[in-house]
């Protein structure tokens, strides 16, 4: 790997990101001196490629986290049985804010399988006021 990093080209291929996939492999192949097959470097030069997207995606989850974290807000879904009106969602809003001491970024989804009601998930904590939810409940105490 010390040959790769120090080899002429490599600087050649970080001031160049968009450079070919050939261009990015020719170091590897040429320290490595025909012990590397070209077969074997194509899905890692395809997986390198798919990379900066994956990386710049968690980085920015991570920002926005750590900025609502600062800002007092946690992001809340709101999974529905039923398309519910502006009032209804202020409402549950205004209940979940109160009930987490925090401001709500709600994210309102529909979900037939709930049956009735909602389940709302903010962070690590759910609240599952569904009919589905309390069919489950019920289902499990009746097993125990």
């Amino acid at each position: 790997m010390a040959r790769v990093a120090a080899h002429p080209d490599m600087a050649l291929v970080h001031l160049q990101p968009q450079s070919r996939r050939e261009a990015a492999l020719r170091p590897v192949h040429g320290a490595v001196q025909g012990g590397f097959s070209r077969r074997r470097a194509q899905p890692r030069a395809r997986a390198d490629r798919q990379r900066p997207s994956r990386v710049a995606a968690e980085i920015h989850r991570q920002f926005v986290e750590q900025k609502n974290e600062r800002e007092g807000v946690v992001e809340t879904e709101i999974r529905t049985a039923f398309p519910l009106d502006n009032a209804q969602i202020n409402s549950l809003v205004a209940d979940v804010s109160r009930r987490l001491k925090r401001r709500v970024q709600p994210r309102v989804t529909l979900d037939k399988e709930l049956i009735g009601g909602v389940r709302i998930t903010a962070g690590d904590e759910v609240i599952d006021w569904s009919v589905r939810g309390k069919l489950e409940d019920m289902a499990a105490a009746l097993k125990a």
